[in-house]
């Protein structure tokens, strides 16, 4: 058991700066009232940040990462067991975030500023709501509301807990953070980490998720990836030399 989980602490040292860094992001980048004046350098910056994380360009980011041991020139077992450990990793988190949206049906932030703005009488009317229904509501919220966020409001009207995105981009930190560490490649785990940061920060200015919604999608990631197998790459020569 401890050498399952000495084998997985890079990764989980990956994970627990993003963590740190997000924590101090949040208190040092307080979320603005929704309805500010958005510049349009801000806007394509936290726009870049979330679609790098979400549907369908973290596909685009998930094979970019993927290639990494290939760069590398690994033997080819160890980048399919790589490929293998990252495509785990995906699966069960795409279903913990589906599962917990159903099962939490906490309403996102901007649902109670259409609240304030007196477009539904409050977040849970919003939800009873049909898609078609959803969508008009969230239109008429363009008068007062950037388009730099109603982008995203209009895309996405389930629930908050906990962030897809957020969740995405620990995962990412957890895998490939760690994998990165533990070669001694500390500039490109940074990187990620700050990319990550930049994810989790840009779904708060977008009025998408509250903060409890960022860290408890690295929570869920933390708590996955003990599910994930480990190979020993040197046990096939461990073998050779007890029966030589």
């Amino acid at each position: 058991m401890m050498t399952f989980i000495s084998k997985k602490l890079p990764n989980f040292i990956a994970l627990a700066l993003f963590a740190l860094l997000l924590f101090i992001a949040i208190h040092i980048f307080p979320v603005p009232v929704l309805t500010t004046p958005v510049s349009n350098a801000a806007g394509i910056s936290f726009a870049l940040l979330t679609d790098s994380a979400g549907s369908p360009f973290f596909l685009i980011t998930a094979a970019l990462l993927c290639l990494i041991p290939v760069f590398l020139r690994l033997p080819k077992k160890t980048i399919t067991k790589v490929w293998i450990q990252f495509g785990i990793l995906l699966v069960l988190s795409f279903v913990t975030k589906t599962v917990l949206k159903h099962e939490t049906a906490i309403p996102r932030p901007y649902t109670y500023e259409l609240q304030y703005l007196h477009l539904v009488d409050s977040p849970t009317d919003f939800y009873a709501l049909d898609s078609v229904a959803k969508d008009n509501v969230v239109k008429q919220a363009g008068a007062y509301v950037s388009p730099w966020r109603l982008r995203s409001w209009e895309g996405e009207t389930n629930y908050s807990f906990p962030s897809g995105h957020t969740i995405f981009a620990a995962i990412c930190v957890l895998f490939w953070g760690g994998f990165f560490i533990r070669r001694g490649n500390y500039l490109a785990a940074g990187g990620l980490i700050i990319w990550a940061t930049g994810v989790g920060i840009s779904r708060l200015w977008l009025g998408m998720h509250f903060p409890s919604d960022v860290m408890g999608s690295i929570l869920s990631a933390a708590v996955l990836y003990f599910f994930i197998p480990e190979w020993d790459e040197h046990a096939k020569k461990k073998r050779n030399n007890l029966t030589s």
